[in-house]
């Protein structure tokens, strides 16, 4: 897979437009994608089996999509939660200004889509929703956890779709390990991919095996319970 998409601000290649019919929030929708960005023809599957598995949204506040791309996660938050003040966050300017244009095409006006440096210091997120590029390699994927999963507001989740074969089980035990006041259990499984809820828990709350084993026994209710596609 060309990963350009992964490193680049500026992609390489002529600016190609395409419109593309997708479903968002449970109707469809026809958007505009480009050359030069992740999955410009569809909504891959990955990011298809998060948003069949994660509960709604918070009704406000700021919620965060980690590598937006052209936006089906950003937009689906915007969609489902009008009165929040949603993230689009991404290293592509291509795939900013694609959010830009989806969001007006869906006339959302609660989408910001951003650099990470232009994300406001101390902002925290109420909810984060994230395909994460997991082939931008370890240590990176780590640097780039370890800054965001953090600013969970607390007591607030973070969903995570991850391709088994590349790595969601690692990974799953490298944030129990690494992130403090984080807890994280698998939500759901589907078609080679692991949906990973990742918990900030309450200030001071304590941390253990019995947390993680409650933790993992609600996510699956609660993921189970409300799917907006």
């Amino acid at each position: 897979m060309d990963g350009e998409h992964y490193f680049t601000a500026q992609p390489a290649g002529e600016l190609s437009l395409r419109e593309i019919s997708v479903e968002l929030a449970g109707s469809p929708r026809l958007l505009t994608t480009a050359s030069g960005i992740f999955s410009p023809d569809r909504i891959d599957a990955g990011t298809q089996v998060l948003l069949a598995n994660v509960p709604a949204p918070p009704p406000g506040g700021n919620l965060l999509d980690l590598g937006c791309g052209w936006g089906p996660i950003a937009l689906t938050l915007a969609l489902e939660s009008p009165r929040s003040t949603v993230w689009a966050v991404d290293v592509n300017e291509r795939a900013l200004d694609l959010v830009r244009r989806n969001a007006h095409i869906l006339g959302l006006d609660n989408v910001n889509a951003c650099r990470p440096e232009d994300v406001p210091e101390g902002l925290g997120f109420r909810t984060i929703w994230s395909n994460p590029p997991i082939r931008v390699g370890k240590n990176e994927l780590h640097a780039m956890l370890e800054h965001w999963l953090p600013r969970l507001d607390p007591q607030s989740d973070a969903w995570l779709v991850v391709q088994k074969n590349l790595g969601s089980d690692s990974l799953q035990r490298w944030i129990e390990g690494a992130l403090d006041e984080l807890s994280v259990s698998r939500a759901s499984t589907n078609k080679g991919y692991r949906v990973l809820r990742v918990h900030r828990r309450a200030r001071g709350a304590a941390s253990g095996a019995g947390t993680a084993a409650g933790s993992d026994a609600s996510s699956e209710g609660q993921a189970s319970a409300s799917s907006p596609s």
